[in-house]
C-alpha cells in the first residue's frame, strides 16, 4: 500500500475529474461565442518573449533560443499575453481577446498552478467601466452554461446572477480595517510608509522594520480585505493607489488613485483590469521601479521589452483585463482546486 495519490491519468481519477473538464470546455465555447457576438477578434500570443513581464512579485520560467550558429538568446515564458496584445492594439486591432497559456513560477496551491489559462480582452476607446459590465455578463454566462445557481468555495457563496458590489480601495480599507488609506498617498503618488505602518499596527497586524508601504498595503489587503469580498454577490474592488497599478493610468478625478479594478467571488480573485497607461516614459519609470523592488526582495530582475515601449507610444487609449479562466471554471463547476479543471496538470515539484 502507498499514501501516494493515483496520477491524474489513472482511469478512476480521470472518470471523477471528467465531468468538470467537460463543463470547462462548454464554458470556453460559450465565452468564445459571447466575444464573437460583440465583434471581438481572437488572437494567439506567442508564449516565448524577451520579457515575461515586469511586476515585482511575479516569477517567470527562463529559457533560451539557440541560433543556427550556436548563439544563445535569453527568452522567457510569458506570465501574461499583455505585451503581445497591446502590440496588436498598436497595429490597429480595436477589440481582441486571447485564451493564453501562461506560466508563473513559485506558485502552486488550490488557486495557483504553474501553467494556466488566462483570458485577456481589450477595448480601444472604451472606459474601464465597460469591462466591469463585461465581467458581469461573463460570470452569468459561466453559471448558466454550467447549470449552477450559486458559486461555492470553502464555505463562501456568491450569486453569479447578481449585480456586483462596487467598492473602492479607500472604502474597503475604512470598512474592514479602519484605515484611512488615501491619507498615506500624496497627490503626486508618493506614499507615507510610517503613516501606514502606524495604522496597520493599530489593527494588530505585524509591522516589520524593513516593511515598505507596498508590503503593508498587501498585508492588510490579504488579511483584512479579501476575506470579505464576493460574499453573497461578486465584488468589484476599484481605484487602487497609483503605486499599486503599474500598468494603469491615473484616475482623472483623483491623481492618488488609478483606473484599476479586481473582480472577486467567494473571496477568490478572478480578474484584474486597467484603464491602460499609454505613456512610454512613465511606463519605463514604473517598470524600473518594479524591477528595483524585485531585485531587493528576490535578488533578480527581468529585462524590459523595448519593443513594447515603442509600440506603447503608438497604442490608442484602451481598457484591458486579465481573467483567471481556471479559477472561474473551478467556481462554476463546484471544484475545490484549479487542478480539478485543468486537463493535464503539471507534474508536482519540490516545495
Amino acid at each position: 500500500m502507498t499514501d501516494t495519490p493515483s496520477p491524474w491519468w489513472s482511469p478512476e481519477r480521470h472518470a471523477d475529474r471528467r465531468p468538470a473538464l467537460l463543463l470547462r470546455n462548454r464554458i470556453l465555447t460559450a465565452f468564445r461565442s459571447w466575444f464573437a457576438a460583440r465583434d471581438f477578434i481572437e488572437a494567439e500570443a506567442a508564449c516565448l518573449q524577451v520579457s515575461p513581464g515586469n511586476e515585482a512579485h511575479l516569477s517567470a520560467f527562463a529559457t533560451e533560443a539557440v541560433g543556427a550558429g550556436g548563439a544563445r538568446t535569453p527568452l522567457y515564458l510569458h506570465t501574461s499575453p499583455e505585451f503581445a496584445c497591446k502590440k496588436l492594439l498598436a497595429a490597429g486591432e480595436t477589440r481582441l481577446f486571447s485564451f493564453a497559456r501562461v506560466f508563473r513560477n513559485r506558485e502552486r496551491g488550490p488557486l495557483h498552478h504553474p501553467e494556466f489559462t488566462m483570458l485577456e480582452w481589450y477595448r480601444t476607446g472604451a472606459p474601464y467601466t465597460d469591462l466591469m459590465a463585461d465581467c458581469t455578463d461573463l460570470l452569468r454566462r459561466a453559471a448558466e452554461t454550467a447549470g449552477t445557481p450559486r458559486f461555492l468555495y470553502r464555505g463562501r457563496e456568491a450569486d453569479p446572477q447578481a449585480e456586483p458590489e462596487r467598492l473602492t480601495l479607500a472604502e474597503a480599507f475604512a470598512r474592514f480595517a479602519g484605515i484611512d488609506l488615501l491619507a498615506t498617498v500624496s497627490r503626486t503618488g508618493e506614499t507615507d510608509r510610517d503613516g501606514l505602518a502606524a495604522s496597520v499596527a493599530e489593527t494588530g497586524l505585524r509591522v516589520a522594520p524593513d516593511d515598505t508601504w507596498a508590503d503593508l498595503f498587501s498585508r492588510v489587503l490579504v488579511a483584512r480585505i479579501e476575506p470579505h469580498l464576493g460574499h453573497g454577490r461578486p465584488t468589484i474592488l476599484y481605484e487602487y493607489p497609483v503605486s499599486e497599478a503599474a500598468l494603469a493610468r491615473p484616475a482623472p478625478h483623483d491623481p492618488r488613485v488609478a483606473e484599476r479594478f479586481e473582480l472577486y467571488a467567494c473571496g477568490v480573485e478572478l480578474a484584474n483590469a486597467f484603464g491602460e497607461l499609454t505613456d512610454p516614459a512613465e511606463q519605463r519609470r514604473r517598470f524600473e521601479a518594479e524591477m528595483a523592488e524585485k531585485h531587493r526582495v528576490y535578488g533578480e530582475c527581468y529585462p524590459i521589452d523595448e519593443d513594447f515601449l515603442v509600440a506603447l507610444a503608438a497604442m490608442p487609449e484602451a481598457s484591458g483585463i486579465a481573467l483567471g479562466f481556471d479559477r472561474l471554471a473551478m467556481l462554476a463547476c463546484g471544484a475545490s482546486r484549479v487542478d480539478d479543471v485543468i486537463w493535464t496538470p503539471v507534474a508536482e515539484t519540490l516545495p
